[in-house]
Parts: C-alpha cells; structure tokens; sequence
C-alpha cells in the first residue's frame, strides 16, 4: 500500500484532497524494476496504471521487426499506462532504463473510484489532458522538425 505522501509526488495526484488519496492509498502497490526490466508490451493488454516515484522509464514503439523508436521518456513524478483506464491494449512498450520505484494500480479498481467520486474524477482527467497535451505538442514538434530535415535533404539534389 502506498503512503499519501508517495502519492503526492504524482503529478497527475497534487491536486487532491487528502482524503482522496485515502482513497487510492490502499489500491496502489509499490513494486521495484530494474534497469532493463520490461513493465509491459505492446499490444499487451492494458491492466495497470503506472505512476513513477524514481527511475526513468522509455516508452518505445516496434515499426517494423528492425526498428524500435523511443516515444519519450517518464521521470519520477510522471504516469504511464494511461489505456488501463480505458480498458485498452497499452499502445507502446515501457522499459526501465534504470533501476525504478513504480506505484501500480488496477485500472479497472482506479477508474471505478474516479467514477464514484466524480470531483476527483474531473480533476485526473483534467491533469491527464494536461499531461496529453504537452506530450503531443512535444511530439508535434518533433515531427515537423524531422519533416523540414527531410526537405532540407531533398534540396540537396
């Protein structure tokens, strides 16, 4: 069972009341990885929500049978895994690039307290469209800079 303070260091968690946390504390269990354990595939179904406290972890994508893409990075403080709470497949692979501290939590138990409690519902969806938001401008931002490369190859010949 995790501590309301190690709950606090999420994120997607600070805005809470304490006795939200209460709530959540005794669903989410710590679990240690180590440097190069796989916390889940692709494709794999989606059961848990993952919420970093240390380590790093790299969120990777297979686009053919020879090449693996990193999609970004998860620092301590940040979560993963957010299809659990959809009940989707997990859309990319989540690999520790270092010894890591992770809270796990059933998606299917955290979204059942997010929909009796519809304040704190509101309040994680809305830190996860925050979160959403500055990953998609990141990889926007990404995209168009391998797209001008690309030109700029191009107007070599």
């Amino acid at each position: 069972m995790a501590s309301i303070d190690e709950l606090k260091q999420i994120y997607l968690l600070q805005s809470l009341e304490n006795q939200m946390l209460e709530s959540l504390a005794p669903l989410a269990q710590i679990k240690q990885y180590e440097e190069k354990d796989i916390i889940f595939e692709q494709h794999q179904t989606a059961d848990n929500f993952f919420m970093l406290l240390n380590g790093k972890v790299l969120l990777k994508v297979d686009i053919s049978a020879a090449i693996t893409i990193s999609l970004g990075a998860v620092k301590p403080g940040y979560s993963f895994g957010w299809s659990s709470l959809l009940g989707l497949d997990y859309t990319s692979q989540a690999a520790c690039a270092e010894p890591c501290e992770v809270l796990v939590v059933k998606g299917t138990a955290f979204k059942e307290i997010l929909d009796n409690d519809h304040t704190m519902g509101y309040q994680v969806m809305e830190g996860v469209v925050r979160i959403l938001e500055n990953r998609l401008k990141r990889r926007t931002e990404q995209f168009i800079k391998t797209l001008r490369k690309q030109m700029e190859i191009w107007d070599l010949f």
